[in-house]
């Protein structure tokens, strides 16, 4: 699943890393019909995104409802991404395909 979107960076301070994108509604239904197979627990959605030429993984969280995608520190200096920007981003659903949550090895 591939999806294609802008945003406003926001801060947020929940869990790390506090600066974070929220999905459109459309993308949050893409985004629910392929959860069953990629989340790994708590309603976490692991992806491959990209601003610009960086790419990354993570995973979206939910947040009211939808999902927010965090944007790590060195994503925003490669970028040059601050709070209140419009960012475009594209993103898919990365099933982890057996990989622990923090990307490392097997899970158990």
């Amino acid at each position: 699943m591939d999806l294609e979107f802008s945003a406003e960076l926001f801060e947020w301070r929940g869990p790390a890393p506090f600066y974070w994108l929220a999905l459109p509604e459309d993308g949050c239904e893409l985004v629910r019909a392929e959860a069953a197979q990629a989340s790994y627990g708590w309603g976490a959605i692991p992806v491959r995104a990209r601003i610009g030429a960086t790419e990354w993984e993570t995973s979206l969280l939910p947040k009211d409802g939808g999902y927010v995608l965090p944007v790590k520190v060195a994503v925003r200096r490669a970028e040059q991404v601050e709070p209140g920007d419009t960012v475009g981003v594209g993103m898919s659903v990365a099933p982890r395909g057996g990989r622990q949550a923090n990307g490392q090895g097997p899970t158990v």
